[in-house]
């Protein structure tokens, strides 16, 4: 029986005992897995039907603006760390603070909270995106599997689904 490396783990290969699996989208292909840092065919990213594939210049755009992205939200993520640290430390409601005061304070740190969720949510994407286009596998689906589409990547490098998904998960 032969074995398949996925995440640092061996395990059994289905199709050596005749058994059919459909394929996952997040299982690392091997031959990139077990070779970082190697340049994909940007011709082998999936697209959907009609479309292009992708060319190297246009896969470097990508790249680019996702590169750009991550440091970006680490410059953010990090100020806001920064930020949340002095409202904590100063926003203690002590003797003598004023409750508008205090009121005014919790507003605020909940704000930067926020912010900071947002800009860690928003590197996440980006160093996930970076990863698949390394791992070969940038444009596919989460939900379904199907190609996103090359044109939506382009306009939004971090998206994770493709436009029929991510209208479903607006809906509800």
């Amino acid at each position: 029986m032969s074995t398949t490396k996925t995440t640092g783990t061996s395990v059994a290969n289905p199709s050596a005992t005749g058994q059919r699996v459909a394929p996952s989208v997040h299982a690392l292909p091997v031959q990139h897995a077990d070779r970082p840092g190697v340049q994909v065919d940007p011709a082998s990213l999936p697209v959907r039907p009609g479309e292009d594939p992708w060319t190297e210049e246009e896969l470097d755009e990508v790249r680019t603006t996702l590169t750009e992205d991550v440091e970006r939200f680490s410059e953010q993520v990090a100020t806001s760390n920064a930020e949340l640290h002095n409202l904590l430390r100063d926003g203690t409601e002590g003797a003598g603070r004023d409750p508008a005061d205090v009121g005014s304070a919790n507003f605020e740190r909940d704000a930067e909270m926020s912010l900071a969720n947002n800009a860690r949510e928003m590197l996440d994407q980006s160093q996930l995106a970076l990863r698949h286009i390394e791992l070969g596998v940038y444009g596919r689906c989460d939900n379904c599997g199907q190609p996103i589409g090359k044109g939506r990547l382009q306009a939004f490098p971090r998206a994770t689904l493709c436009v029929s998904c991510k209208q479903r998960e607006e809906r509800r």
